[in-house]
C-alpha cells in the first residue's frame, strides 16, 4: 500500500475469477468454456469481467464462451480490444446480448468489420440498442456484406448508432455514404482511412457533433470545397483535422493546411457551435491565424496546436479555461500526452518536449511519470517512443526523486524498463537509458520488480558490449541485484559465461592496476554469485578465477576495499569442502596469514582472511600442506582474533549460518571456534532481529549452548557464546 492506496476489492475479485477460469468452467462439445455454476451477475460486473479478461490477454474463442448464457452474464458495454476472437465465436457469445457499446478495435482472429456488422444486425435488439461502436484498425471488407431477409445489411442497419470509430480502416466513400444516413449519428472518427471525399457528411449535418479526420492521406478535395462541406455542419462542436507532421509533405497536406488557415481566419459564423479544434501537425499554421481564431471564439475550450509552431501564441495565455496541446509550456505538453494516447506521432513529439522540460528537474513529478509510463505501455514495440520515454524516466527518477514516487508507480515503471531492454536488446541508447534509471540504490533495494529478469537482461547485455560507461552501470546493477535473488535464481545465474565476463572485467582492470567503481562492482558481483553457491564457486575455479585473484591480491596490496572483496569470495570457496583442495597453495595461504597477523591491515580484510584459514584448518584430514603451517595458522587465529574490536558499520551479511556449524563443534581447535563465534556475534549485534530467528531455525543456538557448557572450551569462546545467547534471549 502506498500513496495510490490499495487495489479495489472488485478488481481483485475479477482478477481471481480470471485466474481460476479453468476450475470454474466445463467444456462444450466445440471446446468453448461454460461456467459450471454462476449467480446472476450485476450487469456492470459482467461488463467488467469481459474487460478484465481482455486486458489480461485471456479472452479468446475458448474463454469468450462463458458469455453465451445471457441470463447470468448480461453484457451492455463489451470490450474485446486486441483479442483473438473469430467471427463464429463473436456471433455466438456477444451478439445475443442487448449491447449498447462495443469496442472491437485491433482484434485478431480473422474477424472483419463486415462480420461484426452482419452479426450485430442479426439481433433485432442490437439494431436499435447499439449506440457506440469502435472498429479501429480492422479490415471492414464491406463488399462481402450480402442480403439478409431481402434487405442489404450495412451500417445503416444499426439505427441506434450515435458514436462510430472507423480510424485506420479501409473505409471507402461508398460506405461513408451509408454511414452518414444514420439518423442519430453524433460522433464519427475516420482518421487514417481511405476516404477521398467528405461530401457525404452533408447528410448528417444536423446531428454530427464530433468529427475526427486525422491524417486523411487520400483526401481529394479542394480547400474551398472542403471548407464548404465543413461549414455546413452547423451542429459540430469538435473538429479534429490534425496531420502527422513526420510524413513527407504532399499536395493533400498542403491543401489541408490551406483549409485550416481559411477556417482560422474566417468568420465565426462558419461552424458556430465549435468549441474544440485540433489542428496539430499542420506545419504552416501561423500565430496570427491562431490569434484571430481565438479572439473570435469566446466559447472555445480546446485547441490542438502540437507540432504547428504556433502554440506559443500570446493570445493563448490569457485564456485560462482553454486547454491547449503544444510545446510552449508544461501544461501544453502534459495535455498532449493525456489527449493523444492513440496517436503515436504526437506522443513521440510530446515526449521529446517533456524530456527537455524535466532534464534538470529537482521536484518529484509522479503525474508526469504516469504519463510517460502510459505511453510506453500503449506502444510496447515502438522504438521511437521508448527511446525518448526511457530518457524521461531517468530524469524523473534520478537522485532523490524516486523516493517521493508511489512505490506501485515505480514498480510498474521498472517493469516497463525491463520490457524495453528485452524488446530492444541491440539499441545502445535505449539500454543506456534503462541502465541509468536502474542505477538507483532506492529502486534496486526497495522497489519490487522481477530482479531475476533484470539480472539476466543486464548480464546478457554485458556479455556482448564493451562500452566503459555502460559496463560500469551494468556491473553496478548486477552487484546489487544478485544479493537480492533467491538461492535457486542465483544458481541459474552462476554460469560460466557470466562468470567469465565478470572475470574478464577484473583482469582488464588489474592489468593496468586501475582502482575504479567498475572493478569494485565486478568483484562484488562475483562475491555475491558464489555466496553459498558451490556450482558457481566451481565455475569460478574452472574459469581460472583463483589464479587471477592471487594476482589481484598481490597487485592491490594497499587497497583494502579490493582485498576484502577478493578474500570474501575466497571465503565462499573455502566453505565448500570439495573445493578446499583448490586453495591448498602454500604461497597463497602464507599471504593470507600475513594479512591476518598485520595489525595495520584493515579489520574487514583480517576478518575474511581469518574465515578462509578457519575453514581450511577445521578439517585436518583434508590438510595437504606442511603440518607446521597448520599449527601456525591455528595459533595465529586465536592470538589475532582475541585482539579484534567490534566494528561500528555493517561489514558482512549472511544468508544462513550453515557454513559455521562445522566450526562450532566441541572438538574443533580454539582458533577455529573463536573465529566462528566472533563472526556470529558481529552480525547479531548489528542486526539482532534478522539473525536471532535464523540461529534458532538452523540449530546454531544449541551448538553455542553446547560449546559454552563444554569443559574444554576456551574461556574467550565461552564469553562470546554467552554474549550471543544473551542477545538472542533478549530479542
Amino acid at each position: 500500500m502506498d500513496a495510490e492506496g490499495p487495489q479495489a476489492l472488485g478488481d481483485l475479485c475479477l482478477a481471481q475469477v480470471c485466474h481460476s477460469l479453468n476450475a470454474l468452467c466445463s467444456r462444450r462439445a466445440d471446446g468453448s468454456m461454460c461456467l459450471s455454476w454462476a449467480p446472476l451477475f450485476p450487469q456492470e460486473v459482467a461488463d467488467q469481467l469481459l474487460s478484465k479478461m481482455a486486458t489480461k490477454g485471456i479472452l479468446n474463442d475458448t474463454t469468450v464462451g462463458i458469455f453465451r448464457n445471457c441470463k447470468e452474464l448480461r453484457l451492455r458495454r463489451a470490450s474485446i480490444r486486441c483479442c483473438p476472437v473469430s467471427a463464429e465465436a463473436f456471433r455466438l457469445a456477444l451478439c445475443p446480448h442487448r449491447l449498447q457499446e462495443l469496442d472491437a478495435s485491433c482484434i485478431s482472429g480473422g474477424l472483419t468489420g463486415a462480420n461484426i456488422i452482419s452479426s450485430l444486425a442479426s439481433n433485432p435488439e442490437c439494431r436499435s440498442s447499439l449506440q457506440r461502436l469502435s472498429l479501429n484498425g480492422l479490415c471492414l471488407d464491406c463488399e462481402s456484406l450480402g442480403e439478409a431477409g431481402g434487405t442489404r445489411v450495412g451500417f445503416r442497419s444499426l439505427q441506434g448508432l450515435r458514436t462510430l470509430n472507423l480510424a485506420n480502416t479501409d473505409l471507402t466513400d461508398t460506405v461513408l455514404e451509408d454511414i452518414c444516413t444514420l439518423p442519430l449519428l453524433e460522433s464519427l472518427d475516420i482518421s487514417c482511412s481511405t476516404v477521398s471525399k467528405l461530401t457525404a457528411l452533408l447528410d448528417c449535418k444536423n446531428t454530427l457533433r464530433s468529427l475526427i479526420t486525422h491524417r486523411l492521406r487520400q483526401l481529394d478535395m479542394s480547400p474551398a470545397r472542403l471548407l464548404f462541406v465543413l461549414s455546413q455542419l452547423q451542429a459540430l462542436r469538435h473538429l479534429d483535422f490534425s496531420d502527422d507532421h513526420f510524413t513527407v509533405d504532399d499536395s493533400n497536406g498542403r491543401d489541408g493546411d490551406e483549409t485550416v488557415r481559411q477556417l482560422l481566419e474566417g468568420s465565426p459564423q462558419v461552424l458556430p457551435s465549435l468549441v474544440s479544434l485540433d489542428i496539430s501537425g499542420r506545419k504552416t499554421i501561423t500565430g496570427a491565424a491562431v490569434r484571430a481564431f481565438v479572439d473570435a471564439r469566446g466559447g472555445l475550450v480546446f485547441l490542438g496546436l502540437l507540432a504547428t509552431g504556433a502554440s506559443s501564441c500570446d493570445a493563448l495565455s490569457s485564456k485560462k479555461s482553454l486547454k491547449v496541446t503544444g510545446d510552449a509550456n508544461e501544461n501544453q505538453v502534459c495535455e498532449a500526452l493525456r489527449r493523444y494516447r492513440d496517436r503515436e506521432c504526437f506522443i513521440r513529439e510530446a515526449l521529446v518536449h517533456l524530456y527537455n522540460l524535466v532534464t534538470d528537474t529537482d521536484k518529484p513529478r509522479p503525474d508526469m511519470l504516469k504519463l510517460v509510463l502510459r505511453a510506453m505501455q500503449r506502444y510496447p514495440t515502438s522504438l521511437h517512443i521508448h527511446l525518448v520515454a526511457t530518457a524521461c524516466v531517468f530524469n524523473l527518477t534520478t537522485q532523490d526523486l524516486a523516493e517521493a514516487m508511489p512505490v506501485s508507480l515505480l514498480s510498474s515503471t521498472v517493469t516497463q524498463l525491463l520490457h524495453a531492454m528485452k524488446t530492444f536488446p541491440n539499441h545502445q541508447q535505449v539500454q543506456k537509458n534503462c541502465l541509468l534509471a536502474l542505477c538507483s540504490d532506492y529502486i534496486l533495494q526497495d522497489v519490487p520488480f522481477d530482479k531475476y529478469l533484470a539480472s539476466t537482461l543486464v548480464i546478457n547485455w554485458l556479455s556482448s558490449h564493451e562500452d566503459p560507461t555502460l559496463q560500469r552501470m551494468a556491473v553496478a546493477v548486477i552487484s546489487i541485484l544478485v544479493a537480492k535473488l533467491s538461492t535457486e535464481e542465483t544458481a541459474m545465474l552462476g554460469k560460466d559465461i557470466f562468470i567469465m565476463k565478470l572475470l574478464a572485467i577484473v583482469q582488464q582492470k588489474a592489468m593496468v592496476g586501475v582502482v575504479d567503481s567498475t572493478l569494485k562492482f565486478a568483484l562484488s558481483a562475483l562475491w555475491n554469485l558464489t555466496d553459498e553457491m558451490p556450482s558457481a564457486a566451481r565455475s569460478f575455479i574452472e574459469c581460472q578465477g583463483l589464479e587471477l585473484y592471487e594476482e589481484v591480491l598481490e597487485t592491490y596490496n594497499t587497497e583494502p576495499s579490493i582485498q576484502q572483496k577478493v578474500l570474501g569470495l575466497l571465503n565462499n570457496i573455502a566453505e565448500v569442502e570439495v573445493l578446499q583442495a583448490d586453495l591448498m597453495e602454500e604461497d597463497l595461504l602464507e599471504h593470507i596469514l600475513s594479512l591476518l597477523q598485520d595489525p595495520q591491515v584493515e579489520m574487514g580484510v583480517r576478518y575474511f582472511a581469518g574465515g578462509i584459514l578457519a575453514q581450511l584448518a577445521s578439517r585436518p584430514e583434508a590438510w595437504t600442506l606442511d603440518d607446521e603451517l597448520h599449527s601456525t595458522i591455528l595459533k595465529q587465529l586465536h592470538e589475532s582474533i582475541i585482539t579484534w574490536t567490534q566494528l561500528e558499520r555493517e561489514m558482512v551479511s549472511y544468508r544462513s549460518f550453515r557454513p559455521f556449524c562445522p566450526l562450532l563443534q566441541t572438538n574443533q581447535p580454539s582458533g577455529v571456534q573463536l573465529w566462528a563465534v566472533w563472526a556470529i556475534q558481529l552480525v547479531c549485534s548489528q542486526n539482532t532481529s534478522l539473525y536471532s530467528s535464523l540461529l534458532e531455525k538452523e540449530g546454531v543456538t544449541e551448538l553455542l549452548k553446547s560449546l559454552a557448557a563444554h569443559p574444554d572450551t576456551h574461556s574467550d569462546i565461552k564469553e562470546l557464546s554467552d554474549s550471543i545467547l544473551h542477545l538472542v534471549e533478549q530479542h
